[in-house]
């Protein structure tokens, strides 16, 4: 009878082993990724090449650059859409929108960005709210592919009538149909949309601040990783932040031991940085 003890021992050993050997390799660092989750997807990984064990695996990636590009494409969190939550965008509708109206100038971190949907809604909030002229977004992504797809801003027309009922929830005022055009099976977000976004490569796990933000919104990414990882990027949203600056988490996410900040909406996970 198989020990499973002594395999889930070795397994633990082999993805220690093949985290630590692609980050000297390569450099992508998901060493402090959820332990559980980053084992599933080595595996599908490891089975769409036909290995036979992670050991195997890793002795492939090292010497093969592409399969470590199809592996980071696995390891990429990629489930997103547009208004996803409608009460999170509702709240930050009314709760985050009031203390935005002074500001000269908006900057605006969306990290872990995924395919984009969330970036255009939150465009299209700001610019029903009269602010997206004054504002910059920079919309971040370890996969440099889904930073492709945001870019182009092309989403299955599938999609959109659930889409447009979330819209419709979180508080949207005209008509959604405006913000897109129909091709084919897909639908193009309207340029004006696009001009004052800035999509680029951010690793959470090792990249540090790169500006001074007013609003942070990292959603459904956190749960990926495990509490280290999540407390460095804790403290890189608060250097991050403004002084009063907001941070917007996911739904099953929340600051845990990080006292920095104070809540906004505790429901909608909207916090607000402390000043000092």
């Amino acid at each position: 009878m198989e020990d499973t003890s002594a395999k889930d021992r070795i397994e633990k050993i082999e993805v220690s082993l093949f985290l630590e050997a692609i980050y000297r390799q390569y450099g992508y660092d998901f060493r402090n990724y959820a332990y559980e989750s980053i084992k599933r997807r080595i595996l599908y990984s490891a089975r769409e090449v036909k290995v036979s064990s992670i050991s195997e695996y890793q002795g492939r990636v090292l010497y093969e650059p592409n399969l470590m590009k199809r592996l980071t494409d696995n390891f990429s969190i990629t489930v997103t859409e547009m208004f996803r939550d409608p009460s999170f965008f509702q709240s930050f509708r009314l709760n985050i929108i009031p203390s935005l109206q002074n500001q000269p100038v908006l900057r605006i971190w969306i990290a872990g960005c995924s395919s984009g949907e969330e970036v255009y809604s939150l465009a299209i909030l700001l610019l029903e709210e009269g602010l997206y002229e004054k504002t910059r977004i920079y919309a971040t992504d370890i996969n440099e592919d889904i930073l492709e797809k945001a870019k182009d801003g092309i989403i299955s027309l599938h999609h959109m009538k659930h889409y447009t009922r979330n819209y419709l929830e979180a508080g949207g005022t005209r008509e959604f149909s405006k913000y897109y055009k129909v091709d084919g099976d897909h639908v193009i977000i309207e340029p004006a949309l696009k001009k004052n976004i800035i999509f680029a490569q951010h690793n959470l796990a090792t990249d540090h601040s790169f500006n001074e933000f007013h609003v942070i919104l990292c959603r459904n990414v956190l749960i990926y990783f495990n509490n280290e990882l999540k407390e460095r990027v804790f403290q890189l949203f608060y250097d991050s932040l403004s002084e009063g600056g907001f941070l917007g988490l996911g739904s099953q996410e929340s600051i845990m031991s990080f006292n920095a900040f104070s809540d906004v909406d505790y429901a909608n996970k909207l916090y607000v940085k402390e000043i000092t």
